[in-house]
């Protein structure tokens, strides 16, 4: 008895988060379109398909008519792949067979040559009986049909051919010629299109959006991918929608009684916690305090630093009582460098997705947004992905913590993008001048979960931790930078010893 559609068998195509994309594969003796223009990777995905078909015990077959067997090869070696098992047919155009004077004997060659080389495709089909096929390129065939109406027609023709033969087809367009004839789109069962972007500086981008799907649900809008050896690897786009655990929100004390204090108990389990300040205001620190309380509750924590160096930032925190290299070697700590010009934000999304799904984080730091703004193209999107980042940790239980560093030291600042609403908790961190000196200040200026207070207070950070002082009720003033004193002269904090 025939399957129904919905019912279709959906071989994987080999290619990591494409097959989450497409709901669980390709259908079988179906013919998908995956267009592009050259350089996106097209090939790279095509010989993946091939290859999980073979691992599979699938016959493949790759026809190619735009490079040579011996380039498909050197290609497939340079990711690490043996091709063995898998049928190369490397068809030449015919019009490249003939002579100078045959070629002019010859009135309409054109229908000869397409039809010969439809002709030789089948023939190849035939003799092997793949289960998978790819047609590389489609260009090919559109330049040898001469117009559209032959075009659709020769495409009909091979789709009909594959699909009673049971065969699962993979058609290749570079769109290097009439990018805007549709045709095919029409015809195949499904079209995966890919596309690269170069920004001004760092590495080129690479997404890829699922513009048809017949009788299938699948995960639109764009996902980011990577090229690397050993082939492509997607990142599906982050729905946060999808994930959600049960989980106890209980209050996280922080290290420092006096911080906990200002936050009214702590911060819950499963929220945010935005840390705004200008630079060198201890903004690193006052996340890892929270880190440091985790880890002595037996948690682990997943720590992603985008502006600092990470020897550096361990150094620096080891002056100040926090061990990040003990903490690492525990297993508690996984600490990962960033470098925004190279990563993508769908690869970040992922990156934090695998620390909370696989080592179990329960507590996730980000160091800062500044240095993630860097990797987005534009603002709002950033926005956009923080929002679905943050509702995905905080609906598997996992506490954020993200630092964003304001523009100047004192008087009025600016953040590079406002994401205070975004976040469950803000801390806002400050410098002030006060008889002679340069101090810090610290307040909460927003607590969704539950109430905190409303006061000021000095901090101070040492090797014994952070230390807060009495509220500041003798200055008005204090965040704008320049205080006016309306008291006596403030108690400091005291250091812990």
């Amino acid at each position: 008895m025939a399957k129904k559609n919905g019912d279709l068998d959906r071989p994987q195509t080999g290619i990591e988060g494409l097959d989450d994309v497409l709901n669980g594969g390709l259908a079988r003796e179906r013919s998908f379109l995956l267009e592009g223009s050259p350089g996106t990777g097209k090939t790279t995905i095509a010989l993946q398909f091939l290859l999980a078909g073979a691992a599979a015990g699938e016959r493949g077959l790759y026809v190619t008519m735009s490079e040579t067997e011996n380039e498909l090869r050197t290609s497939a070696a340079s990711h690490g792949w043996n091709l063995d098992g898998i049928e190369v047919y490397e068809l030449v155009p015919p019009e490249t067979l003939l002579t100078e004077d045959q070629q002019q004997s010859l009135l309409y060659s054109s229908d000869l040559e397409l039809g010969e080389t439809t002709k030789r495709i089948f023939a190849a089909f035939d003799r092997l009986k793949p289960h998978r096929v790819v047609i590389d390129s489609l260009s090919e065939i559109r330049l040898l049909a001469q117009s559209s109406l032959r075009y659709r027609r020769q495409i009909l023709a091979m789709k009909h051919f594959f699909t009673q033969r049971g065969a699962t087809v993979l058609l290749l367009d570079d769109l290097t010629t009439e990018t805007e004839d549709k045709s095919v789109h029409s015809v195949a069962h499904g079209v995966i299109r890919l596309e690269e972007r170069a920004p001004e500086f760092g590495s080129d981008r690479r997404r890829l959006r699922i513009l048809k799907y017949r009788g299938s649900k699948f995960r639109g809008g764009y996902h980011d991918f990577v090229i690397r050896r050993g082939g492509v690897r997607v990142f599906p786009r982050l729905v946060s929608a999808e994930f959600r655990r049960n989980f106890k929100r209980d209050v996280l004390p922080a290290q420092s009684q006096e911080l906990n204090k200002l936050l009214g108990g702590g911060v819950e389990r499963g929220s945010s916690v935005l840390i705004l300040g200008p630079a060198g205001a201890g903004k690193s620190i006052m996340a890892l305090t929270f880190a440091v309380s985790a880890i002595e509750r037996g948690e682990r924590v997943a720590l992603f630093v985008f502006d600092e160096e990470i020897g550096l930032l361990m150094h620096r925190s080891l002056g100040l009582g926090i061990n990040l290299d003990a903490m690492r070697k525990s297993g508690h700590l996984a600490l990962m460098q960033i470098d925004a010009a190279e990563l993508t934000p769908g690869e970040f999304s992922s990156q934090v997705r695998e620390r909370i799904e696989d080592f179990g984080a329960k507590t996730i730091l980000i160091d800062s947004l500044t240095g993630y703004q860097a990797s987005m193209p534009e603002e709002h999107s950033l926005i956009l992905h923080m929002h679905e980042l943050l509702q995905f940790c905080n609906r598997s239980g996992a506490t954020t913590f993200l630092t964003v560093a304001q523009h100047g030291l004192m008087n009025e600042m600016r953040a590079p993008i406002d994401l205070t609403y975004l976040a469950d908790t803000v801390i806002l961190l400050r410098y002030f001048e006060a008889f002679a000196e340069v101090r810090r200040a610290v307040s909460v200026v927003k607590k969704r979960t539950s109430a905190h207070e409303n006061t000021i207070r000095e901090y101070r950070m040492s090797a014994q931790g952070i230390s807060l002082g009495e509220p500041l009720t003798d200055f008005h003033g204090v965040l704008r930078g320049v205080p006016e004193v309306v008291g006596g002269f403030p108690k400091a904090p005291r250091r812990k010893r």
